[in-house]
């Protein structure tokens, strides 16, 4: 083990816990994930912006310079790794859009009941809304929703009932604490967790329904930003955000938080400029001080509420974005994946990585040589199946109907893509994608970095063991053995 701390010059292994003196549980933990946002960019703004409230949260806080989040890094299995401890192997949760064996199309699309062959598409983003046009949507229509079969019965699946183990919101919930969330569309009701109990308030407006721009994401992020505002007030309804769900709060919940989208989409659209150090773009960076005022909102109400000493801020990013360097950028049409195969392929997940799952599993090893033969005009850097695949932590597909028989990890800088709408995207398996920002602050914690390779899985463990409440009530990080971060 490894860290440095502006407090100690050297300290031996072992001794980290002289970092985590016994200090009173936390009251409230305020976590937030800056979408895109990597742990080099954090060093970036802070030398930028060295008065800021980043740097000033990192005075007071723990840094984790060398956290990694979920592998595939897409938005869904990243918020899984933080709240439950686990990963998709455990979760069951590997992607927004995947397939899944086990499932049957939506009511919607054939008009039909868990009809015909399991093995079905598990589109679960803006797609699932009434109508996703609309900033708030009037939430998820049933028949846009994947079928299975539960006790003989065919059953919609909403996102939370996808999710084989449960959240700290639920395990918070059940404690008699209230929670609160926000996030990008209503999908992500899946952080409820399996019992659908999970959250006291979530707010989740469409991102889908605004402009994929820079300032039109600023604008659709304040909504958060206004939401964090009220539940720290105790609020869980006003007037200016009536579309927040729930019967209202009592109190400032114990566990609340949300998204920022503004970086990710200013990433995307923009991105870093060239150099050697892929410097901030003036949109990414009006991105970034956008999240910073944020943040320093968040903070000046949890001292006027004079709860700023009894909280716990966690800033963990879901994913980072890939590449940083827009000179590694380039496009690979995916329509070129199935054909390389030489095979029947049921689905395919395309970003800056390629999920396959084979009409016949018996296919794979025709399959994978097909690839080979590809791996120039597909930029193919590794393609992970068999028992590798297993050993490697993604789980068996021929036991698990939710993992992909073959993953394809690109070159770094490939998107497999046609759209010239993005310069950068995540979902893959590079540091780019996966090597995100990860800190806590709190007025009780001296500044200190730790450079170790953790995973953002701990920060679900740890949330509750400073709430007071039982990690070991964690379903996914019990079966993994997710430890608690350093410093905890």
């Amino acid at each position: 083990m490894h860290f440095r701390s502006l407090a100690l010059a050297t300290v031996l292994y072992g001794a980290s816990a002289t970092l985590a003196w016994n200090h009173p549980n936390y009251k409230y933990v305020a976590i937030f994930s800056v979408d895109g946002f990597h742990s080099s960019d954090v060093g970036k703004y802070v030398s930028l912006r060295p008065q800021s409230t980043i740097a000033q949260l990192l005075e007071t806080g723990y840094e984790y310079t060398n956290a990694f989040t979920s592998g595939p890094s897409d938005s869904f299995p990243g918020s899984m790794n933080q709240f439950t401890g686990a990963s998709p192997r455990t979760t069951g949760i590997w992607y927004d859009d995947i397939w899944d064996r086990s499932y049957y199309p939506p009511f919607s699309t054939n008009m039909t009941r868990c009809e015909g062959p399991p093995g079905a598409e598990v589109e679960q983003a803006e797609n699932l809304d009434y109508n996703s046009t609309e900033l708030f949507s009037g939430g998820i229509n049933p028949d846009n929703l994947p079928q299975t079969i539960i006790n003989g019965k065919c059953q919609e699946i909403y996102p939370h009932m996808r999710l084989r183990v449960n959240t700290i919101w639920e395990i918070v919930e059940a404690s008699g604490k209230e929670t609160a969330y926000a996030d990008k569309h209503p999908a992500y009701d899946i952080v409820r967790g399996p019992s659908g109990k999970g959250l006291t308030v979530g707010y989740f407006p469409e991102i889908q329904s605004i402009a994929n721009t820079v300032n039109a994401t600023i604008a659709y992020d304040q909504l958060h930003v206004d939401a964090f505002l009220d539940w720290i007030a105790g609020e869980g309804k006003t007037p200016e955000h009536s579309e927040i769900q729930g019967a209202g709060l009592t109190t400032t919940p114990a566990l609340f938080g949300g998204n920022f989208q503004a970086v990710s989409v200013g990433q995307k659209t923009v991105g870093y400029t060239n150099g050697t150090t892929q410097a901030f773009t003036a949109p990414l960076l009006k991105a970034l001080d956008f999240v910073d005022k944020s943040l320093g909102r968040v903070v000046s109400a949890l001292k006027a509420k004079n709860i700023y000493e009894d909280t716990l801020i966690i800033v963990a990013s879901k994913h980072g974005q890939a590449p940083i360097n827009p000179a590694l950028y380039r496009k690979v049409d995916p329509a070129l994946i199935v054909p390389a195969t030489g095979v029947n392929v049921s689905w395919v997940t395309t970003d800056d990585i390629a999920l396959i799952f084979l009409e016949d599993q018996s296919t794979l090893s025709t399959a994978v040589a097909g690839l080979e033969k590809a791996t120039s005009e597909l930029q193919i850097q590794d393609i992970i199946y068999g028992p590798r695949l297993t050993a490697l932590g993604y789980g068996n597909p021929l036991k698990d109907p939710a993992v992909p028989d073959i993953i394809v990890r690109v070159n770094l800088g490939v998107i497999y893509t046609t759209s010239t709408a993005k310069i950068a995207e995540h979902g893959g398996l590079s540091d780019d994608d996966r090597k995100v920002a990860c800190f806590v602050s709190s007025s009780r914690l001296k500044k200190t970095v730790f450079d170790q390779k953790v995973s953002t899985r701990q920060v679900a463990p740890t949330v509750l063991k400073v709430l007071g409440l039982n990690p070991e009530e964690l379903q996914g990080a019990k079966i993994q053995g997710t430890p608690l971060l350093e410093g905890f």
